[in-house]
């Protein structure tokens, strides 16, 4: 697979290039330039299959050549001793929960891929190391991911404020390998600071530097196997149209579906799932896309107003826009709306679920009555994060409390950085340099 800038046609890089250098020198975010077609390899498996097994043998072919067959399965089963479940609810709606990973949350799966990857390319480098900006869920399944991965440190930059459910075992002053570093800025500092210091070209070529971000299509690509693995379970269940409902704060998830959909998975739609930031849902339909003031909201993995996957989604739209804008419905869910849908599926199943979940449920349903699809289809909505990591909100809807596991527990356990930074790149360096 030959992967490209959003900003040109040229030059073309393989995979690994791509995944080690992972922003374009004009500015671009790599996206494939060709998908490979699996049509016939998605068919020949059913609900049988483990994902592992899946991905052994999706992967080569999806990256056509990027990795062997032989690689896809040694990384498969460094990176995953958990899988994704489908769970059924009723004729018109399934739940596939992703946050069986870990730290509880979906990105446990394209983070615990790139870090599987990045250990077989960087073997022979003395030193490697991977510059992230991260918010609290974001850095404890990196943290997880990357710990102990042989020849690779993992930085995390993080906005001010306290940071929670890291291992101080872990980190670097420990003889581990993490190193957090705060700084006195935002999130968007922090994003800024990871790209400045990836292009410059001396610093990176010192440390082999790349990043866990979505920037990565090493750390988006993955999240296509979710996709396809309930594709595997459900295709032989319903006579009916399939839906995916996708929570959508930066987009990465709904690009990794259209992906899904371009190396070939059937399927009918896309449901954009948003709070009520909507950030793409005008552009969606054909409007020119206008970034808003944030607002929050009681889903706050969605509140974004410039979502990082952007050009990704712009290049769909410039390849078939009169096809990408009849396959994604847009649909912008409130925090009341929200709520009453965090109880109202605990009391028709018996299940909790958190609130992007019940954002994208939500958004289903709304996407069902608009368009008179309810009976035709079948909808699998993405469940994005564990609700006990949202205990009090989840337990406030349905009027009860949520039991916590001890594993999500443990993600609030407070610790400190090893530096705290002012949010320029210098500074960033600097606190690198000193830890080695």
């Amino acid at each position: 697979m030959q992967f490209r800038s959003t900003k040109s046609k040229f030059p073309l890089v393989p995979y690994k290039d791509a995944v080690l250098n992972c922003l374009p020198d004009d500015g671009g975010l790599y996206v494939p330039d060709q998908t490979a077609d699996i049509r016939e390899l998605l068919f020949s498996m059913n609900e049988k299959t483990t994902f592992n097994d899946m991905l052994s043998a999706l992967a080569p072919s999806i990256l056509e050549g990027g990795i062997s067959p032989a690689e896809a399965s040694k990384i498969a089963a460094s990176a995953y001793n958990y899988e994704p479940e489908l769970v059924n609810l009723d004729e018109n709606y399934s739940i596939l929960k992703l946050y069986n990973g870990p730290t509880g949350i979906f990105k446990d799966y394209g983070i615990a891929f790139l870090s599987a990857i990045l250990e077989e390319f960087f073997k022979g480098r003395e030193q490697s190391m991977i510059v992230s900006a991260a918010r609290a869920d974001t850095a404890v399944s990196m943290a997880h991911a990357f710990n102990g991965r042989k020849g690779i440190s993992l930085v995390l930059l993080y906005p001010s404020g306290q940071i929670r459910g890291l291992d101080p075992s872990s980190f670097v002053q420990n003889g581990g390998n993490i190193i957090p570093i705060q700084v006195k800025g935002t999130f968007d500092d922090c994003q800024r600071l990871v790209v400045e210091t990836i292009k410059d070209r001396e610093f990176s070529a010192r440390y082999n530097v790349t990043s866990a971000n979505t920037i990565n299509p090493g750390r988006l690509l993955p999240q296509v196997f979710y996709y396809l693995y309930a594709f595997i379970q459900i295709k032989n269940k319903y006579n009916k149209d399939l839906f995916f409902s996708v929570p959508c704060g930066n987009f990465g998830n709904l690009i990794a579906g259209l992906y899904a959909w371009k190396f070939g998975m059937p399927v009918n739609g896309f449901i954009a799932a948003m709070n009520i930031n909507n950030a793409f849902g005008d552009y969606i339909r054909g409007n020119k896309f206008r970034p808003k003031p944030l607002i929050t909201t009681k889903s706050p993995s969605l509140d974004v107003s410039f979502p990082l996957n952007y050009e990704r989604l712009a290049s769909f739209y410039e390849e078939a826009p009169a096809i990408m804008r009849n396959i994604v419905y847009p649909a912008s869910i409130n925090d009341d709306l929200t709520m009453q849908i965090i109880e109202q599926i605990y009391k028709n199943y018996g299940i909790h679920v958190d609130s992007n979940t019940a954002v994208a449920f939500a958004a289903a349903q709304e996407i069902s009555s608009e368009y008179k699809l309810s009976g035709h289809t079948h909808t699998v909505v993405l469940a994005t994060g564990h609700p006990a990591r949202e205990a009090s909100l989840a337990g406030d809807a349905v009027g009860k409390s949520i039991k916590v596991p001890e594993s999500i527990q443990a993600l609030q356990k407070r610790c400190d950085p090893v530096a705290i930074i002012q949010p320029q790149l210098d500074a960033v360096e600097s606190a690198i340099a000193s830890c080695f």
